[in-house]
């Protein structure tokens, strides 16, 4: 297992756009597939999105599709989600995933390595 960070968590108005990092604390992110999931306060953990472990297959959740993108460095050593057009809504815990891609890849099954959260939080 990875030991897992996540950065980048803010207060943002509506409209605006932050950008998530995701790093492992003593070994890059090689040869795992990388996820993003989010909670939010009497919600249940959705998946967001999702990238293989060459960087070159990614899968969106319907509301992430056209406002989110995840990449990956090509060193390895960060995953970031890039958010824009934040919405009320979009308010969560935000965490990211490492491990298999299992299924659509946007599910908890096949990440066996978490990290703590950043929170996100939109409001005007």
């Amino acid at each position: 297992q990875l030991k897992l960070a996540e950065s980048g968590g803010d207060f943002v108005q509506p409209g605006g756009s932050l950008r998530l990092s995701c790093v492992a604390s003593e070994y890059t992110l090689a040869g795992r597939t990388i996820a993003w999931l989010r909670q939010a306060p009497g919600k249940e953990r959705e998946g967001i999105a999702c990238i293989d472990q060459s960087g070159g297959i990614t899968n969106y959740a319907y509301f992430a599709k056209w406002r989110f993108t995840i990449s990956r460095a090509g060193d390895q050593t960060v995953v970031h989600l890039q958010m824009t057009d934040l919405l009320p809504d979009d308010t969560a815990i935000y965490y990211c995933a490492a491990g298999a891609w299992a299924g659509d890849g946007l599910g908890s099954k096949g990440y066996d390595s978490w990290g703590q959260g950043t929170q996100v939080t939109v409001s005007s």
